[in-house]
């Protein structure tokens, strides 16, 4: 059984930072791991991805030099250290895994899903 849980939201006041967590069981790594981010109204969208088996990255523009995606050696846990966090990146954050690909970071390329951990960011 897959099983995706993030871990690691709060509020934080502007500039602060947090790291959320992602602990993943019963998954095969074909593809990337990403961390997805949905305000109320709005579309989901994509903050960072990581392929297990070559490390490589790529991270919305609007969270470059801010955000860090990274895993365990083992591969079981995805981490997102988010940093000089802004009221705009509060949102419910989701880590996702794809089966295949993920590799342009859009939601229909992703499989399955965690629960969501909340973010909040104040001025």
């Amino acid at each position: 059984q897959v099983q995706l849980v993030e871990s690691g939201g709060g509020s934080v006041q502007t500039g602060g930072s947090l790291i959320l967590a992602c602990a993943t069981s019963g998954i095969t790594y074909r593809g990337c791991i990403a961390w997805f981010r949905q305000a109320p109204g709005q579309e989901r969208e994509g903050v960072a991805r990581i392929h297990p088996g070559t490390g490589s990255t790529r991270y919305a523009t609007s969270v470059k030099g801010r955000f860090t995606i990274s895993q365990e050696s083992n591969r079981s846990t995805v981490y997102l250290q988010m940093n000089s966090l802004k009221p705009e990146d509060t949102a419910m954050y989701y880590c996702a895994v794809s089966r295949s690909s993920g590799w342009f970071l859009t939601p229909a390329e992703y499989d399955y899903w965690g629960q969501g951990t909340q973010v909040t960011v104040s001025s």
